[in-house]
């Protein structure tokens, strides 16, 4: 399969998105330039990555290009080119990194995951029971949760 066909455009408010699979792993790998550009509002997010990266070395020694792999992603301009790239969870390493105002609302949302995720692991029957919840936004009915819940158990 091409990379233009791998593309995958997603929206985020008024910006895209651009990511791409890895037909190796199944992974999706996401365009670091295109998530600052919406997390920051900055009209030049190439330079605003480059920026990053070189802030984040000097203080914490941490290397973000470690992190990420270059993809040809098609440009606005219909030409492809070399794209840092960053998978899930080096994207949500490199949004740790933003200081910005706009990238707060998703760091409030990843400590409160780490945080419910700590006490599931504390107490396992939290995650049962948050399960629980889903499936009932869902629509499933009780008996079906139990039943999907006891096939996770037993497996």
């Amino acid at each position: 399969m091409s990379e233009d066909k791998a593309l995958v455009q997603l929206q985020f408010e008024d910006y895209r998105i651009r990511r791409i699979m890895d037909e190796d792993t199944g992974e999706w790998w996401y365009a670091v330039v295109d998530v600052i550009e919406a997390l920051t509002d900055s009209n030049k997010p190439r330079n605003y990555w480059y920026d990053l990266k070189r802030r984040e070395k000097a203080k914490s020694g941490i290397e973000l290009s470690a992190i990420c792999r270059q993809f040809k992603l098609k440009a606005a301009n219909n030409r492809f080119y070399d794209t840092d790239c960053a998978d899930t969870e080096g994207m949500l390493r490199i949004i740790q990194s933003i200081p910005s105002p706009k990238a707060e609302p998703f760091k409030r949302w990843l400590a409160e995951v780490g945080t419910e995720r700590l006490e599931e692991i504390d107490n396992p029957e939290l995650a049962a029971e948050r399960l629980r919840q889903i499936y009932r936004i869902k629509g499933y009915s009780d008996d079906w949760i139990e039943r999907r819940l006891q096939s996770i158990v037993t497996r």
